[in-house]
């Protein structure tokens, strides 16, 4: 009996709607007293929706705790199904006659289908051909082992299993024998694309390698798998030939006149520069459910027809990856979850009753863990990978996951599987794909990744190493430690985060001239006539670049969809053209800046560690971080009452100024890379208003303190601009104003290092940073150094530079006041450098800053821990200024 899934369920729903059409029952709702759990075959909505609402809600929870212990979504989908399957609920009485009653699940099902036809048409996108082409010969060994080896266990495991659970009178044995095979030779594409891009191996020779064989393997499993089905759905071995030929003769046509077709009507539409467009768009999804209706009624499955249409979307302008975006939600939040659940809902885990069973259990998960790691192992070995490497893909390519239940449930729908052999396949495919991860974690550490090089080759480029740190950050010879900071990270997230960031760029100066280097070099080769003039160049050259800024610009994108893990994998060409870094490498062009680009693509719980493992990379010396930039509202009318807002809406919100939601996820991303981060961090709020002139009047109030201290030795770098000027206040708290402060006299030197000993990075809960005790010697040094670092920079003042000291009872009025001042006089724009003041700060402004609040919305904890009470005093006050918030760098104890 032929099995066409897809399109029997469009005929039998169609025919059932029109024979009852004529006696619609009554359509009264819960206020005539209908149950609403109760089926109707006319109005199925409300059971459906009830049905969706339970799964995602379900699925939802799950992924939140597997997501924690680094697990993939597919996990969470069907565990949920089993929950709610005859495992555990639905042995409730009631529960599955009211939830999922029998007569409701084609209505299901055909949705469920649609979002597997959707879906694979999704996988078939993320395939890139090219990988194949570029590592065929590596991969290829790889991918025959990875098939071979298992489809050989699997029909070897298929004989005791068939004749123990399967009824030989319904299914043949070759028919078993074959789809046991395919379930143990597949390879879980898109879940595997997934780990590879959590674990930052895509950049490695491993993850290359695993990806192509991926690619391969699971190309000719789907071709193993179309086979299975034709012969199944084949009355005779004549007609399996008949299904098989039609099948590669759409699979030709697919593959290259509509190949054509589609690459023309991309370019033709506008599709390739512009994103899809609605005509191509439209035209792409008739086709993908044309070739799954073709396919699915020749005999073989729809999902073969659905991953060929994906296959022939262009690739060029991210075409492929724009279209993904606009398809994966839906597919992933509503079709995919309906899918697995159902999955879920035919396991029944209480058919494993004995201990025979279970022992077949037991067996089924370690030959195919033995046949997928130990063949993969043995040929990545054979192809001169290191054993820890050879070990690190056979663990790769024994991921489960979605394709593998795939092909299990076109084997129990067609009959092929019994519910029990169905339940220990299942329990296999989880297992597996729940190994994966922490397998990888153990044999492929972070010390031990070998990356690949520039070029894209296997000439292997050790990475992230100390050699890459000397590197990227230079000899000691190169850079001389005067304090001066020539490397910059900053960090770009969104596109309205490039105003302030360029703002911050465009200020720093390059670094000074050395008079050994400079004023003395040219007596020195007067001197030398027989130095070649190519060598002087060449030294000039190398001086050049140790005075030259080096902005390495981080864009960061959240790993949350398919689409983010597509661009993971072409990262190298986004780089070039990714907007943001493009905007703001033509800004670095224009202004002199040496910009280095890069994209990291990273799970929300790696967004921080990512930041600090590239300043260290580079060996950046000041980490630069954006807020999204507020816009404070206009000041009142006279006759108008002022709004009841509180004053950081405009600080957290997004570019609508609407928007009073407080971005709480980015404040905790912040506090952890000042916790995390083991180099300086500024974070940057542009609050200021646009200035007619292109200079900058940079004010300090310096308080004391690491924060402090490193926020002056940037506004004296600052100043070697010839734009900018700076206004530099130390001011102290005392009761009865004085006309002066005189500074303590140094009783001894204490050096930056020393007191940063003092303390020590650590999150607890959400991220923040926890220091070691202050005792009385480490706050003496602290204020030792900030009197040494003030006498060193007052009493020999750069250019434009003016210092002064003020005695108040109020520091921060004090302060905001001078701000509001200078921002009062125009002309320049105002620019607050402050530090974050949340260790060895001298004085504790809690009590002013609630004083402050009074008559306004009070502050939470939240944004005071982020930003600090001095730069939250100014934001409190609604200065028009940005505001440049430091933390000196904390070393751990």
């Amino acid at each position: 009996m032929p099995h066409r899934e897809f399109s029997d369920h469009v005929i039998s729903l169609s025919r059932s709607f029109l024979s009852t059409r004529a006696a619609a029952p009554d359509q009264g709702g819960l206020l005539t007293g209908k149950d609403p759990t109760q089926f109707n075959s006319m109005d199925p909505l409300r059971l459906w929706i009830i049905q969706v609402g339970i799964i995602m809600i379900t699925t939802q929870l799950l992924s939140l705790v597997l997501r924690r212990l680094r697990q993939p979504r597919v996990i969470a989908e069907v565990l949920g199904g089993i929950l709610l399957g005859p495992t555990a609920f639905g042995a409730i009485p009631g529960f599955s006659n009211h939830i999922f009653p029998t007569d409701s699940t084609p209505y299901l099902s055909l949705v469920a289908n649609i979002g597997l036809c959707l879906f694979l048409f999704l996988v078939g996108l993320e395939i890139e051909t090219d990988v194949i082409k570029k590592n065929a010969r590596s991969s290829a060994a790889i991918a025959f082992a990875g098939i071979s080896l298992p489809f050989g266990l699997g029909a070897a495991l298929a004989v005791p299993l068939y004749n123990q659970f399967i009824d030989p009178t319904a299914v043949r044995y070759t028919h078993f024998m074959l789809f046991t095979g395919v379930a143990y030779s597949i390879t879980a594409f898109p879940v595997l694309c997934r780990i590879l891009t959590e674990l930052k191996l895509l950049d490695t020779t491993v993850g290359i390698v695993v990806l192509s064989a991926g690619v391969g393997n699971d190309i000719i499993g789907w071709t193993l798998l179309a086979l299975s089905v034709a012969l199944v759905n084949a009355g005779s071995g004549l007609t399996a030939l008949y299904i098989l030929l039609v099948c590669l003769g759409w699979t030709l046509l697919v593959l290259f006149p509509f190949r054509w077709f589609f690459g023309w009507l991309a370019r033709n539409t506008g599709s390739v520069e512009n994103g899809p467009s609605i005509f191509f768009m439209t035209t792409t999804v008739l086709f993908l459910f044309a070739s799954a209706f073709f396919t699915d009624v020749i005999g073989v499955h729809a999902i073969f027809g659905a991953f060929l249409a994906g296959l022939i979307v262009p690739r060029e302008g991210g075409l492929a990856i724009k279209m993904t975006e606009k398809l994966e939600d839906m597919v992933s939040i509503i079709f995919l979850p309906l899918y697995f659940t159902l999955s879920g809902l035919s396991t029944n885990l209480r058919l494993l009753d004995t201990g025979l069973i279970w022992g077949y259990v037991v067996g089924i998960c370690a030959l195919a863990f033995v046949g997928k790691f130990g063949g993969c192992t043995a040929a990545a070995r054979f192809i001169g990978f290191s054993w820890r490497e050879a070990s690190t893909i056979g663990s790769l390519m024994s991921c489960k996951g979605l394709i593998e239940l795939i092909v299990l449930n076109v084997g129990l729908s067609a009959g092929i599987l019994t519910q029990r052999v169905f339940s220990m396949f299942v329990l296999e495919a989880l297992t597996l794909t729940c190994l994966t991860t922490p397998l990888v974690s153990i044999l492929y550490p972070q010390e031990h990744r070998v990356r690949i090089s520039a070029a894209g080759t296997f000439n292997n480029v050790q990475g992230e190493g100390p050699d890459l740190e000397r590197r990227a950050s230079g000899s000691s010879a190169d850079d001389a430690d005067d304090g001066w900071r020539r490397r910059f990270t900053f960090v770009l997230d969104r596109l309205e985060h490039l105003p302030g960031m360029m703002a911050i760029a465009q200020l720093l100066p390059p670094a000074p001239d050395n008079a050994s280097e400079n004023g003395n070099s040219s007596g020195d080769e007067s001197e030398k006539d027989s130095e070649p003039r190519r060598l002087s160049f060449a030294k000039r050259r190398r001086h050049d670049e140790r005075r030259s800024v080096q902005l390495a610009a981080l864009r960061l994108i959240e790993l949350t969809r398919t689409s983010e893990v597509m661009k993971a994998s072409v990262a190298d060409s986004l780089v070039h053209t990714d907007p943001v870094l493009s905007v703001f490498r033509m800004f670095g062009e224009l202004h002199g800046l040496r910009v280095i680009p890069s994209l990291a693509i990273v799970p929300h719980e790696d967004l921080a560690a990512s930041v600090g493992d590239h300043a260290r990379a580079t060996g950046s010396q000041l980490v630069v971080l954006p807020w999204l930039a507020p816009h404070a509202p206009p000041p009142p009318a006279e006759h108008t009452a002022p709004p009841m807002s509180g004053p950081f809406d405009a600080l957290f919100r997004t570019a609508a100024p609407d928007h009073r939601a407080a971005s709480v996820q980015h404040a905790h991303f912040v506090r952890a890379v000042f916790a995390h981060a083991a180099v300086d961090v500024a974070l940057f709020v542009d609050c200021a208003r646009p200035a007619p002139s292109p200079r900058t009047h940079v004010f300090l109030p310096f308080f004391g303190g690491p924060d402090d201290r490193l926020a002056l030795e940037l506004v004296i770098q600052l100043c070697a601009n010839p734009a900018v000027a700076a206004s530099v206040v130390r001011i102290v708290r005392r009761d009865v104003p004085e006309e002066g402060v005189r500074a303590p006299e140094p009783a001894l030197v204490a050096d930056h290092t020393a007191i940063n000993a003092q303390t020590v990075a650590s999150t607890t809960g959400f991220p923040d940073t926890v220091y070691g005790h202050q005792n009385t010697q480490t706050r003496l040094l602290s204020e030792t150094a900030d009197a040494v670092a003030w006498t060193r920079h007052a009493s020999s003042p750069p250019p434009r530079a003016a210092f002064s000291e003020l005695a108040t009872p109020s520091p921060l009025r004090a302060a905001v006041g001078r701000a509001a001042a200078l921002a009062a006089e125009g002309g320049a724009r105002l620019l607050v450098v402050t530090g974050r003041a949340r260790r060895l700060a001298p004085e504790d402004h809690s009590a002013e800053l609630k004083e402050m609040e009074v008559g306004r919305e009070r502050v939470g904890s939240e944004v005071r821990k982020t930003v600090g009470d001095v730069a939250t005093a100014f934001v409190l006050e609604g200065v028009q200024a940005g505001l440049l918030v430091m933390q000196a760098v904390v070393a751990a104890a």
